[in-house]
């Protein structure tokens, strides 16, 4: 198989490229350059800025794929530039969406496939609906070979999932852990989530690859298994060797007293329950099954941030916010009990 990721070295693309490389297939990577330096041999590289489309076209003039895969497309714009570059030149393009695209609030809890697309919430998942909507109608009218494929909420060794943290990152909010300090949950801490391991992401995503009965088709990919965010927070605190102070807050409250989108990215995402049926991937793919369990990828991601000093990035702004956070919380309830 010869293959095209637009991208290639993100959370989601990075396993992708090793399982392919190291299953032999014939992979290339167009992108800047910036992050190559963590991939196996064997990846050919075009570099280029994809924004670029003269110099991409140049690129790819004497090239054909077997499939291209879209990892940083967020607006409408940019897949109408890939159908341009890559029409005629691949057997399938796979566009990376969002499962924060099923409507929300959810009418039921289990999402399907069949789950309306409809986010008031967030700007960024409405992009991806639009993004969607173009890639279907080039199916339907021209033929394009698309395959939509929305990934949840999947992380790495690298990337600690947790439910608020600040720009730079999750590790603030392990030091707060480690210093007994207030850890803001979103909520009661009690709806469920999933979270899904790269590496069972990658398994699933080179099963749907020039697959001929995944063309004109959209899939979620996820784990089978749902957690709630105590149980995150819990388990990560666990692996650092604290008890967890947990701070639970409405997320309209904290929408209201951030200059983060905690708009999208809690009421539009992670502040609703979310269980996904995966009954569709498993017939594309029948061997697919994420075996990483949550508890298990968690405490991994946790030790090697631990173990990795360089991926440490203080947040003190972020740190100020969630003193501030609990010690307003605090003092209301002081004054309500008079």
């Amino acid at each position: 198989m010869k293959a095209l990721f637009i991208g290639g070295t993100g959370t989601i693309s990075t396993e992708i490229s090793k399982l392919l490389l190291e299953q032999g297939h014939e992979l290339y990577l167009l992108n800047r350059g910036n992050r190559n330096e963590g991939l196996p041999d064997g990846a050919k590289i075009l570099q280029a800025d994809i924004n670029d489309e003269a110099k991409v076209a140049e690129l790819i003039r004497d090239l054909e794929f077997d499939v291209v895969a879209q990892f940083i497309a967020f607006v409408p714009e940019q897949v109408e530039r890939d159908y341009r570059l890559f029409k005629g030149r691949t057997k399938q393009y796979i566009f990376i969406s969002s499962a924060s695209a099923y409507q929300t609030p959810l009418s039921d809890y289990r999402i399907t496939e069949g789950t309306p697309l409809a986010n008031p919430y967030w700007e960024y998942s409405r992009n991806k609906i639009a993004c969607e909507d173009y890639l279907m109608k080039q199916y339907r009218e021209e033929g394009f070979p698309i395959t939509i494929v929305r990934p949840s909420h999947t992380y790495s060794e690298r990337s600690v999932p947790v439910g608020v943290h600040g720009s730079k990152g999750p590790w603030q909010v392990l030091k707060r852990m480690q210093e007994g300090k207030p850890v803001i949950v979103h909520g009661d801490g009690t709806s469920l989530w999933t979270v899904t391991h790269s590496r069972d992401f990658a398994k699933g995503f080179v099963g749907l690859m020039s697959n001929l009965h995944a063309i004109g088709e959209s899939v979620h990919l996820t784990s089978d298994e749902s957690v709630t965010w105590n149980q995150i927070h819990e388990i990560v605190a666990a692996e650092l060797g604290v008890q967890p102070n947990l701070l639970h807050v409405p997320s309209t409250f904290l929408d209201a007293c951030s200059d983060e989108d905690y708009r999208g990215s809690l009421l539009g995402d992670k502040a609703n329950t979310v269980v996904f049926d995966n009954s569709k991937v498993k017939r594309l793919v029948p061997d697919f099954v994420a075996t990483t369990r949550a508890d298990q990828g968690l405490r991994e991601a946790a030790r090697y941030m631990l173990e990795h000093p360089e991926d440490q990035q203080e947040d003190p702004e972020f740190d100020a916010w969630c003193d501030r956070i609990a010690a307003a919380l605090e003092r209301a309830i002081a004054e309500v009990r008079g």
